[in-house]
């Protein structure tokens, strides 16, 4: 266990997917978190199935680590429970609308004013200022409203990309705030109040979209599995599956090349630049792909990585789940992917296992009243 995080206490008011992964990582960092759930639960209890027990299989995925305490924060008795939680607390994370915990006393400016140095982290979908602050938001919202949407998928078939990459980078942004926090606390004794949007992570992942449009690149569109910077770098077709490579330089496309026997595309001074490639990246593409298709995706894999060229198979999350890739680097244990990231060799990860829904209200309330 990584333990970096040890003695620091996190109340948890967040549900479905940014918030919840947010508070697993400071989790498993070593911190003591305690998620505050409504009488019915997180609602990704119920976002299945696939389920693992009585549990959806996404909320056992972001929910390691944690203690689960029942508290309705539209009563007096919840409102004070979560209260004395928070008297104790480091830190606070919520990811209510705009305004709601303010209704329940619970808001920033309150909690602030009476514990400077609690630091206090709200996740919102768009913010607190603009004319959409009061929208509810999800990942998929998000990903459109942004613009990723339109440079995802093929061309005429934008697609959302299929993980919930606004709330998991949202979910990052928000942890290295907090520990950020933690540090200046460090330094000044005070805390403060963190504030992270969906729609400004998802703006985030735009950026080199945005900033090529403003540049006056025109409007960005969907490319496939190719990237629209570098030519030939996307999926090609083999004997028996895809494969992706990515010659991202002039010395990896003649790799490239040499491995493929395109030596008249290597030699063509029309090609000698990445500018170029990509004004020809059609006729490339179709060169590749007339090699690729007439030869198996290990034997591609194989004389590619023995000349250097970046490479890698396409493979569905059965494939992933059965790689000697994944199965040596420790990152998959059980059916929980761990953190990406190693100390000195050792993995961080949380002492406890997934809880079940207010299965330790008694003891924490005790240890909160015990306190005080």
């Amino acid at each position: 266990m990584i333990d970096c995080l040890g003695g620091v206490r996190v109340v948890d008011f967040t549900q479905n997917l940014a918030g919840p992964t947010c508070t697993q990582i400071l989790a498993d960092l070593g911190a003591d978190v305690v998620k505050i759930e409504p009488p019915a639960g997180d609602g990704a209890r119920g976002w299945g199935p696939p389920f693992r027990g009585e549990d959806a299989a996404i909320f056992h995925a972001v929910n390691h680590g944690k203690r689960s305490v029942v508290a309705d924060l539209a009563t007096a008795a919840g409102r004070d429970a979560a209260r004395r939680l928070i008297d104790r607390a480091d830190v606070v994370v919520e990811a209510f609308r705009p305004g709601v915990m303010a209704r329940f006393g619970l808001d920033a400016e309150t909690l602030l004013a009476a514990r400077p140095a609690l630091i206090y982290a709200s996740v919102s979908a768009y913010g607190e200022r603009g004319p959409r602050g009061d929208d509810a938001g999800f990942d998929s919202l998000m990903q459109a409203h942004a613009g990723i949407v339109s440079v995802t998928g093929h061309p005429g078939a934008p697609v959302r990309a299929g993980p919930s990459i606004v709330d998991t980078g949202t979910a990052l942004w928000t942890t290295i705030a907090i520990l950020g926090a933690l540090r200046e606390r460090d330094r000044s004794g005070r805390g403060g109040h963190i504030r992270a949007a969906l729609f400004e992570t998802a703006l985030g992942y735009a950026a080199y979209h945005i900033a090529g449009y403003l540049a006056g690149g025109g409007v960005p569109t969907p490319h496939g599995n190719a990237f629209p910077l570098i030519a030939p770098y996307g999926e090609f077709p083999t004997a028996d599956g895809r494969i992706v490579i990515a010659p991202a330089s002039d010395r990896l496309f003649r790799l490239l090349c040499a491995v493929l026997g395109l030596t008249a595309l290597a030699e063509d001074e029309r090609l000698a630049t990445n500018a170029d490639r990509v004004a020809a990246r059609e006729e490339l593409d179709r060169a590749v792909s007339a090699v690729t298709r007439q030869r198996s995706t290990d034997e591609l894999l194989a004389r590619l990585r023995e000349a250097g060229v970046p490479c890698a198979p396409v493979l569905d999350i059965e494939e992933v789940c059965a790689d000697p890739q994944t199965r040596a680097c420790g990152a998959l244990e059980g059916d929980h992917v761990m953190p990406p990231v190693t100390w000195n060799g050792r993995r961080p990860r949380g002492t406890r296992g997934v809880p079940e829904l207010g299965e330790h209200t008694t003891d924490v309330l005790e240890e909160a009243d015990g306190d005080s």
